[in-house]
């Protein structure tokens, strides 16, 4: 009888350790959360209307008030963004919290029922190894004997029960915490473009303060600010935007073809140029090399001379870079390559810095988005298109900080931002600042 009643005892408490686990769906209460999505929808109907108001002024502006009026849309409708924003990161903040405690009382359950578990696993064995005769003179009667046995079979029946509960009960742990995880990394895209939206408001504002301190008796003075705009305008497309081992190129021009690429892969002109000039200025401490050998890959420094052992993989870049640069007509034994670094390979073409086994993956997609029977690794209108097609792929088409970031390391590295070892945040970290200064110089001549 001792033997059922503890089995029985020990068999609720291990129900009750990973029972069903019951969290309320719901972050806020109904009335709040109409509540904040009446407010999201008015502060999307103010957006649209200071959007109005900037697409009239559009074809006012270089005067005065047009350009005044255009300022002041600009300011409302980004403090309106902040305002919507501000709403999406207390929602995400609300769930982030509800289901931080929900992974919490989960994990909490797994832990006290495998430990439940464990100590009923035991009970069993210790009574599986007595021997028929130990069982029946421990028992008062038969009745009780027999009602001794049914327990045990009873409770090993539920054994199965309960580890198909806790299997369910990780499984469940694991969804909600993906789940967290992409709700962290919304709410961080959210506080980036707060934070960029605080920047276009005190630009704007110093801006608007400038303009309003000249009068309309002072037009004169409004064209030479008009005049000192466009000297601006000019020397952003005409500075020189460097290309590896391919030269420089103005910006304008690097603009353009950028914003094409952009056109076609949905990748921000703005951060395909960030990557192009992170890859150029890596260049300038690594260096370019030319490849000497097709059969080892070793070559030597393009300005030095010095010997290099493994510039490229072979043959597994080298067979494809002859074939590349013999269709194009290049002589490979003097087209620059990047050098290794790091005990690692080189072999990497042109400013987007791809292998040759790299670029032959890409070239019918290239060939087709540029409209060229061929794509040249070393033209910069084909480099920068390769970088979009690349950066694409890696998930930067999204448009948001932390998609962008994350290619970019992906770029450098082959994996997400992380703290591990080797690093690879500092890549994705200067490429996204890049990508600011860059935007500011768009928008700027987008604005002229």
């Amino acid at each position: 009888m001792k033997v059922r009643l503890f089995l029985i005892a020990s068999l609720l408490i291990l129900v009750g350790a990973i029972s069903p686990i019951h969290v309320h769906a719901e972050f806020f209460s109904p009335e709040e959360r109409a509540r904040l999505e009446a407010q999201y929808q008015e502060i999307q109907k103010e957006i649209a209307q200071w959007q109005s108001i900037l697409d009239d002024t559009q074809l006012k502006k270089n005067s005065l008030q047009g350009d005044v009026t255009m300022l002041n849309a600009q300011i409302k409708k980004a403090e309106a963004e902040i305002k919507q924003r501000s709403i999406t990161i207390s929602n995400l903040n609300a769930e982030i919290n509800a289901r931080s405690a929900k992974i919490k009382n989960l994990d909490q359950r797994i832990v006290r029922g495998q430990e439940s578990l464990a100590s009923m696993l035991q009970t069993v064995r210790e009574v599986e190894s007595s021997t028929l005769p130990e069982i029946i003179l421990s028992s008062k009667s038969i009745s009780d004997f027999f009602a001794d046995f049914d327990a045990l079979l009873t409770v090993e029946q539920k054994l199965d029960e309960l580890f198909t509960s806790i299997r369910g009960a990780k499984t469940q742990a694991e969804i909600e915490k993906k789940t967290l995880a992409k709700q962290q990394t919304q709410e961080l895209d959210a506080r980036y473009v707060v934070e960029n939206k605080k920047k276009v408001v005190a630009q704007s504002e110093a801006e608007k303060k400038s303009l309003l301190a000249i009068t309309k008796n002072q037009e004169a003075s409004y064209q030479k600010v008009l005049a000192e705009r466009q000297q601006q305008a000019a020397k952003i497309r005409a500075a020189l935007f460097p290309l590896r081992d391919s030269g420089g190129i103005p910006f304008g021009t690097a603009l353009d073809y950028a914003s094409y690429a952009s056109q076609k892969t949905g990748v921000r002109a703005a951060f395909i140029l960030a990557i192009l000039s992170q890859e150029s200025d890596l260049g300038k401490n690594v260096g370019s090399c030319f490849i000497s050998s097709l059969e080892t890959g070793d070559g030597v420094g393009k300005n030095t001379g010095k010997f290099f052992a493994g510039v490229m993989k072979s043959p597994r870049d080298t067979d494809p870079f002859l074939k590349i640069t013999s269709a194009l007509g290049l002589p490979w034994a003097t087209t620059p390559v990047s050098c290794p670094s790091g005990g690692g390979y080189g072999g990497a073409m042109g400013p987007s810095q791809f292998i040759p086994s790299t670029w032959v993956l890409y070239q019918a997609r290239l060939a087709k988005a540029l409209g060229v029977p061929r794509a040249n690794p070393w033209e910069a209108k084909d480099a920068i298109m390769a970088t979009a097609l690349y950066m694409s792929d890696l998930g930067a088409d999204a448009g948001t900080y932390s998609a962008e970031r994350n290619a970019a390391c992906k770029y450098y590295s082959g994996r997400s931002c992380d703290s591990r070892k080797p690093a690879n945040s500092f890549y994705g970290d200067s490429v996204v600042a890049k990508a600011t200064d860059f935007q500011n110089n768009i928008d700027f001549l987008k604005g002229l």
